[in-house]
């Protein structure tokens, strides 16, 4: 069988094929299914190239043990991330405001896959990452982000300090970090303009300079028990309200 990753679910598999149709290797649908998605799935496969396998359901089962895959599994390859030559051609192309995620250290392919998802709903024009000691687009990263991972450009970089100050001082990009202790709230700050949303690692949050290249920092208002929340469900909370603040702008 073809190297690569399994991606099930209509969802996750039509993103693959509108996003990445050229790195998708596989497609199997359930033969019983004849439903409106499956047939789009088909269609959007067949226009791609590829030929689709009728299988039983059984056999999609055996495939992806305890997925939901709704009667569709494609194998693709995994992704490839972008280097800081890509972002720069990226950022020059965008017509309208940045609006960046920065993942500082973020080491856990969950977290990151579920950032990705976000990120993509939200509309982010791409996600920054270290190249060291972070997550990269593993499979199981890929498929956390149901799709996301081939839609959403991700980029790797060797120096994120650097880069941070270059998207400050060359691109005008404001950069908000977050950090427990900051004195202003999300929910208080302007997030409408050129913008970047700086997330720390699990544990330790951001690096001091990381930190120290933000120019911004903000905290989310915490009412429980709890100190803080999982980086990936933080990262939704700010990008959606920066999606909101610059909606209402």
């Amino acid at each position: 069988m073809s190297q690569g990753q399994l991606v099930a679910g209509v969802h996750s598999v039509r993103t693959a094929l509108k996003h990445g149709a050229g790195s998708v290797l596989e497609i199997w649908v359930e033969a019983r299914r004849r439903d409106r998605r499956i047939k789009e799935v088909i269609g959007l496969a067949k226009a791609a190239g590829l030929r689709v396998a009728q299988v039983s359901r059984e056999e999609l089962d055996a495939l992806v043990p305890g997925a939901n895959h709704q009667g569709v599994v494609a194998r693709t390859e995994v992704p490839a991330a972008l280097s800081e030559k890509d972002l720069k051609n990226l950022l020059q192309d965008i017509e309208d405001k940045s609006f960046l995620l920065i993942l500082d250290v973020v080491q856990d392919p969950h977290n990151l896959g579920a950032c990705l998802r976000s990120a993509d709903a939200a509309g982010v024009h791409a996600v920054i990452a270290p190249k060291d000691r972070s997550a990269g687009l593993t499979p199981t990263a890929c498929k956390v982000a149901c799709g996301a991972a081939e839609s959403i450009p991700f980029i790797q970089v060797t120096n994120l300090a650097r880069t941070l100050r270059w998207l400050s001082e060359e691109l005008g990009i404001w950069l908000v970090g977050t950090a427990g202790e900051a004195d202003d709230e999300l929910f208080q700050v302007d997030l409408k303009g050129p913008l970047a949303i700086v997330m720390g690692a699990e544990e330790k949050g951001m690096r001091r300079l990381t930190r120290e290249a933000c120019d911004q920092l903000v905290k989310l208002p915490m009412a429980g028990s709890v100190e803080s929340l999982n980086v990936s469900v933080a990262a939704g909370i700010c990008l959606f309200e920066a999606v909101r603040q610059r909606r209402s702008s």
